[in-house]
């Protein structure tokens, strides 16, 4: 393992991402509209807004109705559907008042067809044998860049700048990260952490990237655990992933842990379409674990609906979030408890029962201060015999009545499917 190349910005050590699909998010879809909601997330605990690309939409070769967010035509505009620059500067400046940080996506890898650069600056892109524009990935509304060319490295660095210092963003979501030669990420880093230290967020598993980035979408992960509850693969392969990441990523390096976002929502089914009855467990989990949670839009309805990607399908707000409650009290707890403080200086210890193929026992300890997990995957009740563990004293329950009193018993009852959160 090697160290990370850049320290990350310190209120980021224990925050929470929320990713906002701008234009589902409203039945107008409006920077203005978003803003509304802010209170509420506020209240929910929510630290980073994640801001989907919020760049103009090029039309040539055009997907749907609407258009891919990441078919970007400039990257220093806002798409005229949201609103203007002048009406994002408002909304982070808002955003500011109420104690969020603001990220926005950014698509460095490529651009729509119809970008101003393809005329003003066509040796900027990558060329086919036949000297046409081309993407090497098979998306057919985009062309890919060429980080070859210095002048577009200075041209794209000018432009993050201009969100950095002339609207205000706390760092970046990059898309795609590792299609990116690692040196401009590090070099960008540098230049623009010198205005002022940013969040840097990447939506990439490659563990070379952990070195810039201060974090990274645990995609390995994410797989795995879906793979596992289709009975694909056995749970011990998340366990193994795991502790890939543990041993085999920079020290000090944190994955955005997720169950959904808006590529698996659109394309590869809701959270419930792919883990079933064990959706409140990983977010117990996504919260708990040694990582950064991220969530989206919706998932505090809950949202079973798969959102339409290139077409208007704005979430329903009419009900109040049900689940506004449990992801505040996760939250909430994050920030409240000590052990977490710690994070990603200590790591969580997985405890190995006899339930081991159908749960996660894990716990974590700073000082005389714990936080022991419990998750069943199962239909089936389990009991579980912590003796060996030596806990001392009353541990209280975060999601319901229960305390444990381990001076009196190390055995633990816990329901199908369900989630003990206890700590002390």
């Amino acid at each position: 393992m090697t160290d990370r190349r850049f320290k990350a910005v310190p209120w980021s050590y224990n925050t929470n991402i929320y990713e906002v699909n701008l234009r589902q998010y409203t039945d107008i879809g409006s920077f203005e509209s978003f803003g509304k909601h802010l209170p509420r997330l506020r209240d929910m605990g929510v630290e980073i807004l994640w801001f989907m690309p919020i760049t103009p939409i090029s039309y040539e070769k055009r997907l749907g109705t609407l258009g891919s967010y990441y078919a970007c035509s400039s990257y220093v505009d806002t798409n005229p559907e949201y609103g203007t620059i002048e009406d994002f500067r408002n909304l982070v400046a808002k955003a500011h008042e109420l104690g969020f940080k603001v990220i926005i996506d950014w698509v460095a890898n490529h651009t729509g067809w119809d970008h101003e650069w393809t005329k003003s600056n066509p040796g900027f892109y990558k060329r086919n044998p036949e000297g046409s524009f081309y993407d090497s990935h098979g998306w057919e509304d985009v062309i890919d860049l060429n980080y070859y060319d210095h002048e577009l490295r200075r041209e794209m660095v000018k432009a993050m700048r201009f969100w950095v210092e002339d609207c205000n963003i706390d760092g970046f979501r990059c898309d795609m990260a590792h299609l990116v030669p690692l040196d401009f990420w590090r070099n960008t880093r540098e230049e623009l952490d010198a205005i002022r230290p940013l969040f840097w967020l990447a939506e990439t598993d490659d563990a070379n990237y952990f070195e810039v980035f201060d974090t990274g979408y645990a995609w390995d992960w994410m797989h795995r655990t879906e793979k596992s509850f289709k009975g694909k693969v056995p749970l011990e392969e998340v366990v193994n992933t795991l502790m890939k990441y543990r041993n085999e990523y920079p020290v000090g390096s944190r994955h955005a842990y997720f169950t959904t976002n808006h590529d698996e929502n659109s394309w590869n089914g809701t959270e419930y379409e792919k883990y079933g009855e064990s959706v409140k467990g990983l977010a117990v989990f996504s919260y708990t674990w040694n990582g950064v949670p991220l969530v989206y839009s919706g998932q505090e309805l809950p949202n079973h609906r798969r959102l339409k990607f290139f077409e208007k399908d704005h979430i329903d707000w009419n009900e109040e979030p049900r689940l506004h409650g449990f992801y505040k009290t996760l939250n909430d707890f994050r920030k409240s408890h000590p052990v977490f403080d710690s994070y990603p200086s200590i790591e969580p210890i997985l405890v190995y029962t006899p339930h081991s193929q159908k749960s996660l026992c894990y716990f974590a300890r700073k000082d005389d201060f714990y936080v022991l997990v419990i998750l069943n995957f199962s239909a089936e009740h389990l009991s579980f015999d912590l003796s060996a563990q030596q806990f001392n004293g009353t541990f209280k329950s975060l999601l319901d009545e229960r305390s444990i009193d381990f001076s009196t018993t190390a055995q633990i009852e816990i329901e199908p499917w369900d989630c003990l959160v206890l700590h002390k």
